[in-house]
């Protein structure tokens, strides 16, 4: 049977929070019937457990219908507790775990899909400086040792089942920002190309977009906020998954009736069953 996914990212819950595209998420997902949810990060706007708590209802809500897959955004972590310290790192993610649990990137294995994480939001930290001020707990980082690790994870996928690779920060430059959402970007895409996975789920950069990276499907949600790039209609994706091919459906806000509607629509050719993942890609 095939996969039907669906993507989320960047909720922001808090002053930014669209109210009105949040419940109608929740009343469409239903309908939708998804084999799973994915949330790339950035349920919060500013760390503070009461947005953390209308998170975790919206997470439990989406539960009735199907799994739900989350990781952390940069927003989501209080860099300040731990600035550029070697030490003490686990204290940034304090009000994260205490609401979702304490797998940063967690795996899901289902029955059509492996579904492995990497965590790229680490606040202030060396491997996401840049020379530009306006970076500054903004950047990703993606380090070797993370990469690798969910690569190993993908390379125990079944015949049957996707190779579904989830990260925060977009992976590909932002057509509106022009922005690279990873420090170090090209050996982040060096690595996430040789993983094995044949689709990338991110956000970050608050606009979609689907592209290819090295034949590898990347696709990156637009945000349910008010902070939509370019005051662009907030969009999500609605991904199926089938024995040939990947499709990503776009949902595209709809201010006056306030709803989403299906609109554009991407294919792209998986590759033949049988062929295995690539080795874990090395550091660099």
């Amino acid at each position: 049977m095939p996969l039907s996914l669906l993507h989320l990212g960047d909720l922001h819950f808090g002053g930014v929070a669209d109210v009105a595209q949040i419940e109608a998420v929740e009343a469409l997902v239903p309908d939708l019937e998804p084999d799973v949810v994915v949330i790339a990060g950035d349920v919060t706007q500013r760390a503070r457990h009461g947005e953390f708590q209308r998170a975790r209802a919206f997470v439990r809500e989406l539960t009735r219908s199907a799994p739900v897959y989350l990781l952390p955004g940069n927003h989501d972590v209080q860099w300040w507790w731990r600035p550029l310290l070697p030490f003490g790192a686990t204290a940034k993610y304090a009000k994260y775990r205490q609401y979702f649990g304490p797998l940063l990137a967690p795996t899901l294995d289902l029955p059509a899909a492996i579904i492995a994480g990497v965590n790229t939001s680490h606040g202030v930290a060396w491997g996401s400086l840049t020379p530009r001020l306006r970076d500054v707990a903004v950047k990703g980082h993606l380090p070797a040792a993370e990469i690798r690790r969910a690569s190993e994870i993908l390379a125990q996928a079944r015949p049957e089942q996707a190779r579904v690779l989830v990260l925060h920060h977009n992976v590909l430059r932002g057509e509106l920002s022009g922005r690279m959402g990873l420090a170090r970007w090209r050996a982040a895409q060096r690595r996430i190309a040789a993983s094995g996975a044949e689709l990338v789920l991110c956000g970050h950069d608050h606009q979609e977009q689907v592209d290819t990276l090295d034949g590898v499907v990347v696709a990156c949600t637009g945000t349910l906020s008010t902070r939509s790039r370019g005051d662009r209609p907030s969009v999500f994706f609605r991904v199926v998954i089938d024995d040939d091919a990947i499709h990503v459906e776009y949902y595209r806000w709809d201010r006056a009736p306030g709803v989403f509607r299906r609109s554009d629509r991407h294919q792209f050719a998986r590759p033949p069953r049988g062929v295995e993942a690539p080795a874990p890609a090395a550091g660099d």
